[in-house]
């Protein structure tokens, strides 16, 4: 009759212990505590940032309720109460709305221009191989590593050549030029992680490249679509540069040089809580975009990482 010996266990050596698995006793202490430092060293730094990024907004916001003596008398104070006439002072008297709606025009215009052509060209570029493709994908990106100041010259007279030189739709068609190259670099990645099985099935059920990527393909590039739309709006609302070039007709200028007009309008008698109140307004539009598409923002950001 056989019988099982169990091997005695082997001592281990003086002045180390051994956990269950194999690892020194302590380890999982200390990569704890070394990961509390890194966080709360990671947080101190996100915290900083925050407070750094925010505090001028609020700034603006309130200095945007007081009069001309409260902001120069008692800056980081609140003020004493709400005053709405330095926002319709702005809105009215600044002729701010008229920027107001002609920035709209012109981002509104030239936003979904950009989208349209982008996403059609990247869907091109991503989905089908022939010659050139590469070519022509190089020739986007390369758009985007060159500086628009070396531009504005034969820019400048290649518009007026077209007689658009002064008009809203001449710089909505700058804008949809000047914001392709990011737009084809971004969603080309972008509809690259897009499964295939289902455009293969579209064709299969008889139906053409325009309706494929209108119906199927295109609402599934909807993340990436409102990532760069977000990063395109906030470019082109902010565009001060362009519309100073090309827009000089102070009939059609946009919030950007409206704002520059409200500084220097005045002279020495500068309106200077209409000012704040004017740069609050030019501001708040994209507030609002990226606090509501926050999220399908970072969900078009990592859509290729997650793939």
């Amino acid at each position: 009759m056989k019988t099982t010996e169990t091997p005695a266990p082997v001592p281990a050596e003086s002045g180390a212990t051994v956990s269950k698995v194999g690892v020194p006793a302590g380890t999982d202490t200390r990569q704890k505590k070394e990961g509390g430092v890194l966080n709360v060293f990671s947080h101190g730094i996100l915290i900083v940032w925050a407070i750094m990024v925010v505090m001028p907004l609020v700034w603006a916001v309130m200095t945007s309720f007081k009069t001309d003596g409260d902001i120069f008398s008692s800056p980081w104070s609140l003020p004493d109460r709400l005053h709405f006439e330095n926002w319709s002072r702005a809105w009215s008297d600044a002729h701010m709305s008229d920027y107001f709606l002609n920035t709209v025009l012109v981002v509104g215009g030239s936003l979904i221009g950009t989208l349209v052509l982008g996403s059609m060209a990247a869907y091109v570029l991503a989905r089908f191989d022939f010659p050139g493709n590469r070519f022509i994908y190089y020739l986007f990106i390369g758009g985007m590593s060159f500086p628009i100041m070396l531009a504005l010259v034969p820019l400048f007279y290649v518009v007026n050549n077209m007689g658009l030189l002064n008009t809203i739709h001449g710089l909505i068609l700058v804008y949809i030029a000047y914001s392709l190259p990011f737009t084809v670099f971004f969603l080309t990645a972008f509809f690259r992680t897009l499964p295939t099985s289902v455009a293969e099935a579209a064709f299969v059920d008889g139906a053409s490249h325009t309706r494929t990527f209108f119906q199927i393909m295109l609402p599934m590039a909807k993340p990436g679509l409102i990532s760069v739309g977000i990063f395109n709006f906030l470019g082109q609302w902010n565009q001060y540069m362009l519309p100073t070039v090309l827009n000089t007709d102070p009939d059609k200028h946009v919030l950007t040089q409206g704002l520059v007009q409200l500084a220097v309008s005045q002279g020495y008698k500068g309106d200077w809580s209409g000012l704040f109140a004017g740069l609050v307004m030019a501001m708040l539009p994209v507030l609002a975009a990226y606090i509501v598409f926050q999220r399908q923002v970072v969900q078009g950001l990592t859509a290729g990482a997650l793939k």
